[in-house]
């Protein structure tokens, strides 16, 4: 018979946690139920592969919080009965191992500190021991100080219909948060633990171990069996470095929201090389789900949430602007359009006035015709300058289709410009 856990015994750090923890609620994914049965301590972040395929997402972590949330409640005989099944259905988890334990060795000794390892084994292992606590933490925090009710990240100032799914990711928190939109407009789906690069955030040069920030869209979904184990699941590359980040001189490549390999559930906060690593059945839900090249990802140090009347202002204050630029190339007058670029505007390594040319036979061939602006999405990014993506499809009157722009504008003074346009589509 299991002798009855003390929590007082339990690390007082966590306990602390736990016990604000109990008063919000669990993870949307639903908890798996059945007792099931595996003995042993915390293994280190790698362990053996699972024993079977994951079925959802969202699911382990969910029920990991649910154990928190008993042990913080002092239910830790049923704390340490889920901590057993979630263990042996997920055996990659390392932190749930740690967890169950601690559990386990709370009921030979009073637990000095989460994770209370052995004293060898915290030796060897301490740098795994500070990731997987750091992990828990982050995970408690993202799922106690939730996004106010009907909120939305400020960068998603208009999304076209075509863009059907949108993804968030606050860094800070290690989180990632998707997005349906639908004629009510944004709406949180879900959101999901992630890595980032072992240097953190803000990616300014290839082979920096940093994660970029900004305003990206997914360029291709793929196939898990042309990638190697590493990479899990699959693979979706975002376009970095976009054209804001060309134009600050930041390279690199090769940036994906990608899986783990099969010997992991998850990876440190910050264990890549600049990827955004999210768990297997969490990044097959984002597979499933999105769109290749219409689903806009934003990576932020923190995401700021607001009511969605909140950016309304914005919006129509761009999309005045975006008219103007409108009558402009409807004009057919080159000079008036050009008062809308940048001095150092560049499009395919020409300069603006290496461009001019192209864009007059452009307006030569349009003879003065007015255009509509189709499904237009703004994207708002703000750091050392105030930008603007912005993408829609330019149909000529009388035209049924034109081609798909975008476009990138940076603030200067009272007034908006462009510094980067091309056809996408």
């Amino acid at each position: 018979m299991v002798a009855p856990l003390n929590p007082t015994r339990l690390p007082l750090l966590l306990t602390k946690a736990l016990l604000a923890l109990c008063c919000v609620a669990t993870a949307p994914a639903a908890l798996a139920n059945g007792p099931t049965r595996k003995s042993g301590q915390a293994q280190a972040r790698k362990a053996a592969p699972p024993a079977r395929a994951v079925a959802r997402d969202g699911e382990a972590e969910a029920r990991l919080i649910e154990i928190y949330k008993l042990i913080g409640q002092a239910q830790t005989r049923t704390a340490l009965a889920r901590a057993e099944a979630l263990v042996r259905d997920h055996p990659n988890f390392s932190l749930a191992q740690l967890v169950y334990g601690d559990l386990l060795m709370a009921q030979l000794r009073p637990v000095r500190a989460f994770g209370d390892v052995p004293e060898q084994h915290a030796q060897s292992g301490g740098q795994v021991l500070a990731e997987l606590r750091e992990e828990s933490l982050l995970r408690m925090r993202a799922l106690r100080e939730r996004p106010p009710a009907g909120a939305i990240p400020a960068q998603f100032v208009q999304l076209s219909s075509k863009s059907r799914h949108a993804i968030a990711i606050d860094t800070s928190r290690a989180r990632l948060y998707l997005f349906q939109n639908g004629p009510q407009g944004l709406k949180l789906l879900a959101d999901y633990y992630i890595s980032v690069g072992k240097s953190g955030t803000e990616k300014t040069a290839e082979g920096d171990l940093r994660t970029p920030l900004g305003v990206y869209y997914i360029t291709s979904n793929l196939d898990p069996k042309s990638l190697k184990d590493f990479y899990g699941a699959g693979a979706l590359p975002i376009n970095y470095p976009n054209a804001y980040d060309a134009r600050r001189g930041k390279t690199g490549r090769g940036i994906w929201l990608h899986g783990t390999p099969p010997e992991q559930f998850s990876r440190a906060p910050k264990a890549t090389d600049g990827c955004v690593v999210l768990a297997n059945p969490d990044l097959q839900r984002i597979i499933r789900t999105v769109e290749v090249r219409s689903t806009p990802v934003v990576i932020a140090p923190s995401l700021r949430w607001v009511a969605p009347a909140g950016v309304q202002a914005d919006a129509r204050h761009f999309h005045d602007v975006l008219q103007a630029w409108r009558g402009a190339k409807a004009s057919g007058d080159v000079g008036r359009l050009l008062a809308f670029y940048t001095p150092d505007f560049a499009i395919n390594g020409k300069t603006l006035a290496e461009w001019t040319p192209v864009l007059k036979v452009e307006l030569g061939k349009a003879r003065g015709k007015d255009i509509e602006l189709k499904d237009v999405s703004v994207l708002r990014w703000t750091d050392s300058a105030d930008t603007m993506v912005v993408t829609f499809g330019e149909v000529p009157m009388g035209a049924r289709t034109g081609p798909v722009k975008r476009q990138y504008w940076v603030r200067q003074g009272a007034q908006w410009k462009i510094f980067f346009e091309g056809v996408i589509g």
